[in-house]
């Protein structure tokens, strides 16, 4: 086994990337205090050619040297947009016939491993505060939500980490 040289990825560049098709999922960060949380979905964003990502309140946006650290460049090849509130995205979103879904711990959540996409649609998946999660009002105008489940004693994952978990399985199941 040998590892592959970086000339050997066959990487995208900015350009052929933004042409690409994308993975019909869109990202909603709400009030994400890290910068570096933000540039890791980013890079995860630009991973899975993902469409598009919405920061929303007090989550900063690029250009930003914080971001640029853990983003590596994807901020440059993935669309991104600010609101001041989660709450007008869900609402555009919705109306653009895009199932929105909370990533949360809710009251009849789906596991994720329980979720099933249906291909000929395209998904939000919404993400919150480090702290305080998803508001409960953008629960309610979600969709729906999805539950990664968590069995140890802390029930919570970085978001970053979230991110990228979810974006896979879904991703996947995309692909296949």
């Amino acid at each position: 086994m040998r590892k592959l040289e970086n000339s050997e990825l066959e990487r995208k560049s900015i350009e052929t990337f933004k042409k690409s098709t994308k993975t019909p999922l869109i990202l909603v960060l709400d009030d994400i205090r890290s910068l570096h949380n933000i540039g890791s979905v980013f890079r995860t964003a630009d991973a899975f050619l993902i469409e598009k990502i919405y920061l929303c309140g007090i989550t900063a946006t690029p250009p930003n040297k914080e971001i640029h650290k853990t983003a590596l460049g994807a901020t440059d090849t993935v669309a991104w947009e600010h609101y001041d509130r989660v709450l007008e995205v869900i609402e555009k979103l919705n109306k653009e016939n895009v199932i929105t879904l909370a990533i949360e711990q809710v009251e009849h959540a789906v596991f994720l491993q329980n979720f099933e996409v249906e291909k000929d649609k395209k998904y939000a998946l919404v993400f919150g505060n480090e702290v305080h999660g998803v508001s409960q009002e953008a629960v309610g105008l979600c969709t729906g939500c999805i539950e990664i489940p968590q069995l140890g004693t802390k029930h919570s994952l970085n978001i970053s980490v979230s991110a990228g978990i979810v974006v896979w399985d879904l991703f996947k199941q995309f692909q296949y």
